[in-house]
C-alpha cells in the first residue's frame, strides 16, 4: 500500500504511516489530538461477523482493566462496530522478536530464559483478568528498551472466531506454526493453556530460529500440530531449556505447566547459567536494542503532521459541538423553560437514527453495568 492510499483518519486518530500487515488486518502509526503516538489496527472485513464484533466489544472492555504488568501494550480505545473494526494501543518502540532472530540469529540461552520469565509473569496478570491472547508468536513480541512487550492483545476475539477460519487461504500461514493443537482441531473456547503453548513456540523460535512444526502448506502444518503422534521439532534447543519448553508444547492442554511454574523454571535456568534474572534482563535489553535503529526512536510528528493534527483538532471540536446540540436536555436543565420551546420539559426530539455512543462511552457504560451487578469483574468463565 502506498502512502497515497493511507486512510487519513481512523476513529479519532490521524494516520501518519503504515507499520505493517498480517492475517488480521493492517496496523498504522497514528496520533491522538493531543499528539500522542498510538498503534491503530484495522481488522479485515472478512473477520467481522456480528458474533465476533460482539465478542470483541466484551474483550475490549476487559482489556481496559488489565493492570499489574508492563509486558502487555496498554489498551487505549476500540470501535468494534465500525465498518472496519479498529483498536488503538500504546505504540511500543522496538523490533519484533522475529526480526531480531532473522537478522542476528538465535538468542543466547540465558536471554531466552529471561524472555520466558518476563513474558510468563506478564501473561499471568492478563490471565488473572480472565483473558486469553490466543495468538502469541514471535511477531507479537516487541523488544525495546524496557524489555519484551506483547502486542496485539485484544485481537483474540478474532482468532479462531469460526471453525472455517482454517480453510481461508492466507489467514493462518504465519500463525498455524504457533497454534496449539486444540485450536488447530477447531476448538473455539480455548483456555489459558493455549497461551502457554504459544509462549513455548516463542521461546523455541528465540533459541533456535525455527518453529515446533513446519511445512510447505498450512494444511500440512495443521495436520502435524493436531496429531498427538508427531512431537514438536526441538532440534537445536539448548539442554537447559528443553524441560520447560517441551512441557509448554505438550499436546494436551492439561499437561502444560502454569505460567508461575514457567517463570520459576526460567529463573532457575538463569541461575544455573551463572546469572541473576535482573542481570539477564539487562543483558537481553542490551543485546536486542540499538540506539541508532529507526525502530527504537519514539516518533515525533513533523511540521506537516502538526498541521494535520491542528486540522483534526478543529474537526473533532466541531463534531463535538454538533453532537452536543443533538443530546436531549435533562429535566434539571429544562424545568424553567416554557413548554414547546428549546429547553422545555416536553419530550425531546430523539437523537437521529444511526448515531450511537462512542466506543469509549460504550466501554464505560458496560463497566458501570457490570460493577453494579457484582463488586468484581467476574468474566473469567465467559
Amino acid at each position: 500500500m502506498s502512502d497515497a492510499a493511507l486512510p487519513s483518519r481512523i476513529g479519532p486518530y490521524l494516520v501518519e504511516r503504515r507499520l505493517g500487515a498480517g492475517g488480521m488486518g493492517e496496523v498504522y502509526l497514528a496520533y491522538s489530538v493531543a499528539g500522542e503516538p498510538v498503534a491503530v489496527k484495522v481488522i479485515r472485513p472478512d473477520r467481522t461477523d456480528p458474533h465476533t464484533r460482539a465478542r470483541f466489544e466484551r474483550e475490549a472492555a476487559i482489556a481496559r482493566t488489565i493492570s499489574g504488568t508492563g509486558r502487555v501494550a496498554r489498551f487505549i480505545d476500540a470501535d468494534p462496530f465500525a465498518e472496519q473494526p479498529w483498536l488503538a494501543m500504546d505504540y511500543i518502540p522496538g523490533r519484533p522478536l522475529s526480526d531480531v532472530v532473522k537478522g542476528e540469529g538465535p538468542l543466547p540461552t540465558p536471554l531466552v530464559a529471561s524472555l520466558g520469565a518476563l513474558l510468563a509473569e506478564g501473561l499471568a496478570a492478563v490471565h488473572a483478568a480472565g483473558l486469553v491472547h490466543r495468538d502469541l508468536k514471535a511477531q507479537n513480541v516487541i523488544l525495546g528498551d524496557f524489555g519484551p512487550v506483547i502486542i496485539d492483545f485484544g485481537l483474540g476475539a478474532f482468532v479462531g472466531a469460526s471453525k472455517g477460519s482454517l480453510t481461508k487461504a492466507g489467514m493462518v500461514i504465519g500463525t498455524i506454526r504457533c497454534m496449539p493443537p486444540e485450536q488447530a482441531l477447531g476448538e473455539l473456547d480455548v483456555t489459558q493453556a493455549a497461551d502457554v503453548y504459544g509462549l513455548g513456540t516463542v521461546l523455541l523460535y528465540a533459541a533456535t530460529g525455527h518453529y515446533p512444526y513446519d511445512g510447505a502448506r498450512w494444511e500440512a502444518i495443521a495436520a502435524q500440530v493436531a496429531n498427538p503422534e508427531i512431537g514438536p521439532d526441538l532440534s537445536g534447543l539448548p539442554i537447559e531449556l528443553t524441560p520447560v519448553v517441551s512441557a509448554m508444547l505438550a499436546h494436551s492442554a492439561t499437561d502444560r505447566p502454569f505460567l508461575k511454574e514457567v517463570t520459576s523454571q526460567c529463573a532457575d535456568v538463569m541461575r544455573l547459567l551463572g546469572t541473576s534474572p535482573a542481570r539477564a534482563r539487562r543483558a537481553l535489553i542490551e543485546k536486542t536494542t540499538a540506539e541508532d535503529h529507526p525502530s527504537m526512536v519514539l516518533p515525533q510528528p513533523d511540521a506537516p503532521m502538526l498541521d494535520r493534527l491542528d486540522s483534526l483538532e478543529r474537526l473533532l471540536r466541531d463534531e463535538a459541538a454538533t453532537a452536543t446540540e443533538l443530546i436531549p436536555k435533562t429535566p434539571s436543565e429544562t424545568e424553567s423553560a416554557p413548554a414547546g420551546q428549546p429547553g422545555s420539559s416536553s419530550p425531546a426530539e430523539p437523537v437521529p437514527q444511526g448515531t450511537r455512543p462512542s466506543a469509549s462511552g460504550r466501554v464505560a457504560e458496560e463497566l458501570r453495568r457490570r460493577y453494579a451487578v457484582a463488586p468484581t469483574l467476574a468474566w473469567s468463565k465467559r
